[in-house]
């Protein structure tokens, strides 16, 4: 399994760009994001830059790896997954549809 890694660009280089985690630097690979500019978020995989997001996306998927660090060592979730204790789950919209005219998701 692969686990994606929110990080801040700190600098670009052509297609390369060093960035932090808020816990330590890398350098990653842009050329599957195209240019980004110093001071974006972009969810990293083995070192590669997948997608360009939000900030308020970046921390909460930081806070939810921190939560399960701490779990792992441990310690407990605390408010590692605050976002998702607020909404109730939700099924995605062609398996909405698919209920609504009566056949079964199962």
């Amino acid at each position: 399994m692969c686990v994606g890694i929110p990080m801040q660009i700190l600098s670009v280089d052509g297609i390369a760009a060093r960035a932090s985690d808020g816990r330590e630097e890398a350098t990653i690979d842009l050329s599957l994001t195209g240019p980004v500019p110093v001071g974006d978020w972009v969810l990293t995989f083995l070192g590669t830059a997948r997608e360009v997001i939000s900030e308020d996306e970046a921390r909460k998927i930081l806070a939810a790896l921190e939560g399960l660090r701490s779990l792992m060592q441990g310690g407990d979730l605390g408010d590692a997954f605050a976002d998702l204790e607020q909404t109730s789950p939700t099924l995605p919209p062609h398996l909405q549809a698919a209920m609504k005219n009566g056949k079964s998701v199962a």
